[in-house]
């Protein structure tokens, strides 16, 4: 790992320090990078968050630099974001294009510019893209975090790109969604949705990028030999099953499957007027396997990924121990 190094005064020699690295996460405001931030905090890094709006470190508050991708297209436009920085941990992307936020200049340029940026002062970066993209896809979105990906790949510096499967967390926007629906008693599902997901804990994901910004550079050698690293949870289900598994107990809710294109016809009017999280990107990846080939992920935490659990596990959970523990307590007091 490129080590936080200081120069003695009396001498010309660089020392290396052994101490934390400081860590830019860029998009630490969203939900990957929320969670990363957690979990280097709780590996004891500095953390420092890059997102739109500037702000001073403060008792309560990390320090945030201001990092607008769409401003950052060169090398050198990151030099002042990268000033202290040993390692970057890249979480910002698009679902949708906005005024100013193009998918070129987000997913590809400005990651590209990075990279190069963070070669020239021999920083780590990891780069957090996605599994299932491919070069026939249909969508911007897809197209354009390949391209990210494909120009990463070609710079010769210590860039790490980190596809995850599908997110699942109780503050994700799709992630809530999926939950939602998975509580109703009819699934009106794509009949193209038969793509294999190896859904995984947005806290997992965290650890693991975590795990990478500390590890040395062996260890990043192991876990991704070509630069790239896939990560998903330790089961595979096609969306109807995975809806089913967020929904919990014995009964299934009935499946309707709607026709490829209509689907297509609704994501590009939620694409168009930016509803709900399901978008034409969305079902292109639904019909394609996005599971980890192989999945690194048990090796870098150094144990097996979270299960998914039911919505309603904890309380199902509870319902279930709180008779006994009842049972119990009348007994002790008898």
């Amino acid at each position: 790992m490129p080590s936080p190094q200081s120069t003695d005064p009396d001498t010309t020699t660089t020392t290396t320090i052994e101490a934390p690295a400081t860590v830019l996460v860029l998009g630490g405001r969203g939900f990957i990078g929320g969670h990363t931030v957690q979990a280097l905090i709780r590996s004891g890094n500095r953390v420092i968050i890059g997102s739109r709006f500037g702000a001073k470190a403060t008792e309560t508050q990390l320090e945030q630099r201001q990092c607008r991708f769409q401003e950052l297209q060169d090398s050198s436009a990151w030099d002042a974001l990268l000033n202290g920085i040993d390692v970057v941990i890249n979480c910002v992307g698009i679902l949708r294009q906005r005024w100013r936020e193009r998918f070129q200049a987000i997913h590809q340029h400005a990651p590209l510019a990075l990279a190069l940026a963070c070669t020239e002062r021999n920083l780590r970066m990891l780069h957090v893209s996605a599994l299932g993209l491919h070069a026939d896809a249909g969508s911007g979105f897809i197209r354009s975090k390949l391209a990210g990906e494909q120009g990463l790949q070609k710079t010769e510096g210590e860039i790490v790109i980190v596809r995850p499967s599908l997110l699942d967390g109780d503050d994700g926007f799709g992630a809530w969604w999926l939950r939602t629906l998975a509580r109703m008693p009819l699934y009106l599902l794509p009949s193209s949705s038969q793509g294999r997901l190896a859904c995984m804990s947005v806290d997992d994901l965290a650890e693991a990028l975590a795990a990478m910004a500390n590890a040395n550079d062996a260890e990043i050698l192991q876990w991704a030999p070509e630069r790239v690293v896939e990560l998903g949870g330790a089961e595979e289900f096609v969306l109807r099953d995975y809806l089913h598994r967020l929904r919990g107990g014995v009964r299934r809710s009935s499946v309707i499957q709607i026709p490829h294109w209509l689907c297509r016809s609704f994501s590009h009017i939620c694409d168009f007027l930016h509803l709900t999280p399901y978008s034409f990107g969305h079902l292109e990846l639904l019909a394609r396997d996005n599971a980890p080939r192989p999945n690194a992920l048990a090796d870098i935490l150094g144990r097996e990924p979270t299960p998914i659990a039911a919505w309603n596990e904890p309380a199902r959970i509870i319902a279930a121990t709180t008779p006994v523990e009842a049972a119990s307590s009348r007994t002790n007091c008898s």
